[in-house]
C-alpha cells in the first residue's frame, strides 16, 4: 500500500507548483520589517484558515492573547495563558500530564489532550506533556463555529498557538526566574540574519521546580529553532523544530468525602518511589508561502510530530476501594505502568485571494488537508479488591491496599506491586478534508460569509491483548456548512451572526470493543463589536459582546457499569448536551499607559437527555445535569499602569480570576466550590534593556480546586507564591 505521508507530501508540492495564486491570510498582528543594504524586506507571514480581514469584518470572535499580555501575566504554560479567557475552563489534566480545557462548556476527546493548532497545524493530540509557552508569540482563542475551515477542532472553539519566527533582525533576550517552592527557570530567545535572505531564531528554556505538594518535583527543558528563507521576491519558506522533554510526577490530586471534606492539599497521594513520568516530543513544521500577485497567494505545509509517555503511578482508588471515604485519613491506591507513543503527520495546502463579480467583492479561501494520527497505549495495572461495607478497617492489610495516611504520609512503605495486563492497543486515525469559504461584500456596510467543509475519516483499532490480535475498522464522512453575516454600522461598530456545524472523530472503544460514533456539533452566535480607536486617539482596542448556543451529540463519559468497571476504565456515549451563554471581552490600551484586559463569560452547559444505567449501579446522567468542570460564571481581569521612576520605565499591575461553582464528577452530586484569586506584579527597567520584576500569586492564600475527574481525583490550586525575574533584552 502506498505511503500516506509520501502521497500527502507529493500532493502538497503538486498544488504548490500548479495552483493559481492566493494572497495569504494577514499575519496575526506581528508582521515585522527589516532593511537590507539594498532594499526593504517585508515579512508578512500568513496564517492558515484566517483570510485577510479586519476584526470588525469577521462574523466570529478571535480573542488574541499576545506577547504583551503573556508577559504581563508572566504566563509560562498554556494553562496559565488560557486562564485569561473566561470562555475557557480547565478540565481533568490526566494527573498533570497534559493540557485539557473546554471552550464554551464543551471539552474535546477525554481520552487525549485537548486539541489545539500550532500555526494552523493540528498539534494538540499526543503525549508530550503540558505545553510550555517558550517559543510561542501568541495564544489565539478562536470562538464559535469554525467547521467550514478547521473541521476537526473542539466543539466550542479552537485554540491556535502562533510560534516565534525569525524577524530578519538581530535581537533577543535572556531571562532567569526564581521563586517559591524551589522554582528556578531560564529562558533564551535569540534571532539574527545570515545574509539578506536568511533569518534564524533560537528559543529554549530549562526549568527545575518543586511544588507545594510534598515530594513533587518537575524538570523540563525545550529547544525550538526556526529558519526563514526568502527564496525570491514573492516566495518564502519556514522550517521550525520542536523538542521538549519533561519529568513529571503523576499527581491525581486530593480526595473528597462528604463527611471529612478534602484531604490536605500539601499531601501528595502518589509514591515518590514510582519515579516521574517521562514525556518527550519531537516535532517538525515546514511551510512555503508564495505570492502570485497583490491579490492571490498560496500556502502549503507539512508537519510531523512524535510523542512518548512512560512511567509508573500510584493513583487514588475509587468508591468501595477508597478508605478515605470512610475514615477521613486512609487514602487507598492502585498502581499502573504506562507506555504511550504517538505519531502525527499533517499536510495542507491553501489558496487565498480576492476577486470581483460585478459590484460584489469576494474574498476566497480554498484548501485541503490530510492527517494521520497513530497512538499506541500499553498499560499494566494492579488494583486492590473492594472493601466490604461491614469490614473492620483496622484488620485490613495496608500493603494490599497501598494505604497512605493523608495527615501523616509515610512514603515507600510497600514494594512496587507486580501489575497485570490491562490495555494493549494501537489505533490509527486518518482524515482527508477540503474546504472553501467566500466572504462577499454586498455593500460598504454588509458582508456575508458562506462556506463548507467535507471530511472523510478512517479508523483502525487493534486490540493486541486478544489472541490472536483483532482489528476493527470504521469509516465516516460528513459535510459541515457555515454561514455568517456582518453589518458595519459605522467605522467603529459592527453587528454579526453566524451558524456552523462540526464533525469529529473520537478515539478508543467501549469495553466491548465497539468504536465510538463521531461528535456532531451545531453552533450559532450573534453579537456586536466596538472599536474604540475609531472614536478616540487616547484609547485603542476592541470590545465584544456575544450570545451563543452550542449543541453536541455523542459525548463520551465514564462507564460505571459493573462489566465495564471489571474490564478497566472505559467510556460510553453519554448522549446530547447544550451550552448557552453570554461573553463580554475587552482589550484596551490607553494613551496614559493604562492597559486593561477583561474577559467575562456566563455559560449554562447541561445534558439534554437522560442516560440510564441499566445495571442500576453507578451514575445516571439526567437531563438538566451540568457538564463536568463547566463553571456557570468566569471572570478574568488583567490591568496595568506604565510610568517612570527617576526616568526609569516601570510598570505595576495585577489580575483577578473568578471561577464559579461547577460539577466535579459526571452523574454525581459533587461540585467544586467557586473561588477567586488575586495576583500582582511590578517591574522596573533599571538600565537600558535590563528589567527586574516581582510577582505574587494568590495574594490572600485561598484554598481552591481547579478541576477534577471524580471525587477522588481533584486538582488543588497553589497557595500564595512569589517569583522574581531578571531579564536582559537587546
Amino acid at each position: 500500500m502506498a505511503n500516506p505521508r509520501l502521497i500527502a507530501s507529493t500532493s502538497a508540492i503538486a498544488i504548490l507548483a500548479l495552483a493559481p495564486a492566493p494572497a495569504f491570510a494577514q499575519d496575526f498582528e506581528n508582521s515585522e520589517a527589516a532593511e537590507t543594504s539594498e532594499n526593504e524586506i517585508l515579512v508578512t507571514d500568513r496564517r492558515a484558515y484566517r483570510g485577510d480581514f479586519e476584526p470588525l469584518e469577521v462574523p466570529q470572535i478571535d480573542q488574541v492573547i499576545d506577547q504583551d499580555l503573556l508577559r504581563e501575566a508572566n504566563a509560562l504554560d498554556l494553562n496559565q495563558a488560557l486562564d485569561l479567557s473566561a470562555s475557557v475552563a480547565r478540565q481533568n489534566n490526566f494527573g498533570g500530564l497534559w493540557n485539557a480545557f473546554s471552550v464554551r462548556g464543551f471539552s474535546g476527546d477525554i481520552n487525549l489532550p485537548s486539541g489545539y493548532l500550532v500555526n494552523g497545524f493540528n498539534a494538540g493530540r499526543g503525549f508530550g506533556g503540558p505545553r510550555d509557552l517558550a517559543g510561542i508569540e501568541a495564544v489565539e482563542v478562536l470562538k464559535g463555529p469554525r467547521s467550514a475551515l478547521y473541521g476537526r477542532g473542539e466543539p466550542g472553539g479552537t485554540v491556535n498557538l502562533v510560534t516565534k519566527r525569525p524577524g530578519f533582525e538581530t535581537s533577543g533576550y535572556v531571562q532567569f526566574q526564581g521563586g517559591s517552592f524551589d522554582f528556578y527557570r531560564g529562558d533564551v530567545d535569540l534571532q539574527t540574519t545570515l545574509g539578506d535572505n536568511l533569518g534564524v531564531r533560537l528559543v529554549g528554556f530549562y526549568e527545575d521546580a518543586g511544588s507545594f505538594r510534598e515530594t513533587v518535583e518537575t524538570e523540563r527543558y525545550g529547544f525550538y529553532p526556526s529558519i526563514t528563507a526568502n527564496l525570491g521576491e514573492d516566495t518564502r519558506a519556514t522550517y521550525e523544530f520542536e523538542y521538549t522533554a519533561q519529568d513529571i510526577p503523576f499527581d491525581r490530586g486530593v480526595v473528597f468525602s462528604d463527611t471529612f471534606g478534602f484531604s490536605p492539599r500539601r499531601t501528595f497521594t502518589g509514591e515518590p518511589g514510582d519515579g516521574p513520568i517521562e514525556t518527550e516530543v519531537t516535532g517538525h513544521q515546514f511551510e512555503v508561502q508564495h505570492d502570485f500577485s497583490d491579490n492571490w497567494s498560496l500556502l502549503t505545509g507539512i508537519g510531523y510530530r512524535e510523542t512518548s509517555l512512560v512511567g509508573n503511578a500510584s493513583e487514588n482508588n475509587f468508591g468501595g476501594r477508597q478508605l478515605y471515604l470512610r475514615d477521613g485519613d486512609t487514602i487507598t491506591r492502585f498502581f499502573r505502568f504506562r507506555d504511550f507513543d504517538s505519531e502525527y503527520f499533517v499536510a495542507r495546502a491553501e489558496l487565498a485571494g480576492e476577486f470581483e463579480t460585478g459590484a460584489l467583492r469576494h474574498r476566497l479561501i480554498f484548501g485541503a488537508d490530510y492527517d494521520r494520527f497513530e497512538n499506541s497505549l500499553f498499560i499494566l495495572r494492579f488494583r486492590p479488591p473492594f472493601v466490604p461495607a461491614d469490614a473492620d478497617l483496622s484488620t485490613l492489610d495496608p500493603a494490599t491496599y497501598l494505604s497512605l495516611s493523608a495527615s501523616n504520609p509515610v512514603y515507600g512503605q510497600f514494594p512496587i506491586p507486580t501489575p497485570g495486563p490491562n490495555t494493549d492497543r494501537n489505533e490509527v486515525l486518518k482524515g482527508f478534508g477540503f474546504y472553501v469559504q467566500d466572504q462577499i461584500e454586498i455593500t460598504d456596510r454588509l458582508q456575508i460569509r458562506v462556506g463548507g467543509r467535507f471530511d472523510d475519516f478512517e479508523q483502525d483499532l487493534t486490540n493486541l491483548r486478544a489472541t490472536p490480535a483483532t482489528t476493527t475498522s470504521a469509516q465516516s464522512d460528513r459535510f459541515s456548512p457555515q454561514v455568517g453575516a456582518v453589518y458595519q454600522i459605522d467605522d467603529g461598530v459592527s453587528l454579526y451572526a453566524s451558524y456552523g456545524e462540526g464533525f469529529r472523530q473520537q478515539t478508543g472503544s467501549d469495553f466491548e470493543g465497539n468504536q465510538f460514533a463521531p461528535n456532531i456539533t451545531e453552533s450559532a452566535e450573534f453579537g456586536a463589536k466596538l472599536d474604540l480607536g475609531a472614536y478616540s486617539d487616547s484609547v485603542n482596542g476592541i470590545i465584544t459582546l456575544t450570545f451563543f448556543q452550542v449543541d453536541q451529540s455523542n459525548i463520551l463519559n465514564n462507564d460505571d457499569r459493573p462489566e465495564a468497571v471489571a474490564a478497566g476504565f472505559f467510556l460510553f456515549t453519554a448522549g446530547e448536551a447544550r451550552s448557552r451563554g453570554i461573553e463580554f471581552d475587552a482589550n484596551l490600551d490607553f494613551e496614559s499607559g493604562f492597559n486593561l484586559f477583561l474577559s467575562y463569560a456566563y455559560t449554562d452547559a447541561d445534558y439534554l437527555n437522560t442516560t440510564l444505567d441499566e445495571s442500576g449501579f453507578g451514575a445516571t446522567i439526567e437531563a438538566g445535569d451540568p457538564l463536568i468542570n463547566s463553571p456557570d460564571r468566569q471572570l478574568s481581569i488583567l490591568a496595568s499602569q506604565e510610568f517612570n521612576i527617576a526616568q526609569m520605565p516601570a510598570q505595576f499591575g495585577g489580575g483577578l480570576l473568578h471561577v464559579g461553582e461547577r460539577n466535579g464528577f459526571a452523574g454525581f452530586d459533587f461540585d467544586l466550590p467557586a473561588y477567586t484569586t488575586l495576583r500582582a506584579f511590578a517591574e522596573l527597567e533599571v538600565a537600558e534593556g535590563f528589567v527586574l520584576r516581582a510577582d505574587v500569586d494568590n495574594i490572600f492564600n485561598e484554598t481552591f480546586y481547579t478541576n477534577s475527574f471524580a471525587d477522588v481525583w481533584v486538582q488543588p490550586g497553589a497557595p500564595r507564591s512569589f517569583r522574581a525575574t531578571a531579564r536582559y533584552s537587546f
